[in-house]
């Protein structure tokens, strides 16, 4: 189940969002740094009959608001340091090329990979490692063929992944497939 879909269902279930929680949760206390998981879990369970997965989705929110985040410039930068700087400007020119597409793509950074999104629906993500980018493409019920590999256990929000160990090798084809990712995403 996404992140999406648990929200989602808390809504249906309570007929509050987010934004409600994180207000209740400020006038019980239960909005800072240093609140605990179980109080969070123990209050949705009791007041709203939410089970711990929903309620951790919840208290992922309550957190999200208390906590800095680095900007997302500062995380696409975080995963270009070291020896993997050497894939910034290959991954640059990717995502120039990608941009391409539409005006509706974009990038989320997180501080393992870079997902590339359309209108919100993530189609591929990026990881650096310093001796190759790693692209998870979405591409539900293509074949896995030649570098095109099924995604298997390494990241299970894409069904597919493409190892590039030369910058080289973010040609046409590759950019194809992500093309077509990009279409389904619509």
């Amino acid at each position: 189940m996404s992140f999406q879909a648990y929200l989602d269902t808390i809504k249906e279930k309570t007929g509050k969002g987010p934004d409600d929680f994180v207000e209740l949760a400020a006038e019980k206390g239960l909005l800072g740094p240093t609140v605990k998981a179980g109080a969070v879990i123990d209050w949705l369970a009791a007041d709203y009959g939410l089970g711990r997965g929903h309620a951790m989705a919840i208290y992922a929110i309550l957190k999200s608001k208390t906590q800095p985040r680095p900007a997302a410039d500062e995380r696409i930068d975080k995963q270009f340091a070291g020896a993997k700087a050497v894939w910034s400007a290959p991954y640059d020119a990717l995502l120039h090329r990608i941009q391409e597409f539409g005006p509706d793509v974009s990038t989320q950074p997180t501080d393992s990979y870079i997902s590339l999104v359309r209108n919100g629906k993530k189609f591929a993500i990026v990881a650096v490692a310093s001796k190759r980018l790693d692209l998870g493409i979405k591409l539900k019920g293509t074949d896995a063929v030649g570098r095109l590999a099924e995604a298997g256990s390494w990241n299970s929000m894409v069904t597919h992944r493409v190892q590039i160990a030369d910058p080289a090798e973010l040609d046409d084809e590759l950019l194809g497939w992500l093309r077509d990712a990009y279409d389904r995403a619509a």
